[in-house]
């Protein structure tokens, strides 16, 4: 009988355990509020505060961002658009990294794009930086220092259906 008890009381602590691991990742993913994502047509200006170029920021309900630039095919830089993904970082505060590829007239390699964006409380705009750092196309842009070459600011507004 003594043993019967001992094996429910497991099973019912290991019940809780498993409810508690499946409901914490879905707290943690909802803790901005349910953002689920949405496209922002943005301004992108350079450190010195001159206008740099027009992007479009979307951040999936995933939690995945792509973004696409005014400067993608030059006339200075050729490269890709970016992809890679985005974290919650505090209220109305996102963090998320991309890449993307040079092309190989630049000469080629790969570029992070590090992203902290806040949002305004009905989050219809969005400010943030971006800081661009590239590393050799055979390197691994996780590990390891690159050369960063800039740090842009931006302000983006919702595109609304």
């Amino acid at each position: 009988m003594k043993h019967r008890r001992l094996w429910i009381t497991l099973g019912i602590f290991g019940l809780l355990a498993v409810m508690g691991s499946v409901a914490l990742p879905h707290a943690q993913s909802a803790g901005d509020r349910g953002f689920s994502g949405g496209s922002y047509l943005t301004t992108v200006k350079d450190s010195a505060g001159d206008f740099a170029s027009r992007g479009v920021i979307t951040l999936h309900a995933d939690q995945t961002m792509s973004v696409i630039n005014s400067e993608q095919e030059g006339p200075t830089y050729s490269f890709s658009s970016q992809l890679g993904s985005w974290k919650p970082d505090g209220n109305r505060r996102i963090v998320g990294r991309t890449i993307d590829f040079d092309f190989p007239q630049n000469p080629g390699g790969v570029v992070r794009g590090d992203y902290t964006i806040s949002f305004a409380q009905n989050r219809g705009q969005m400010t943030g930086t971006i800081t661009v750092t590239t590393f050799p196309l055979e390197t691994n842009p996780f590990d390891g220092e690159g050369t960063v070459l800039g740090t842009f600011t931006f302000l983006g507004e919702l595109i609304k259906p």
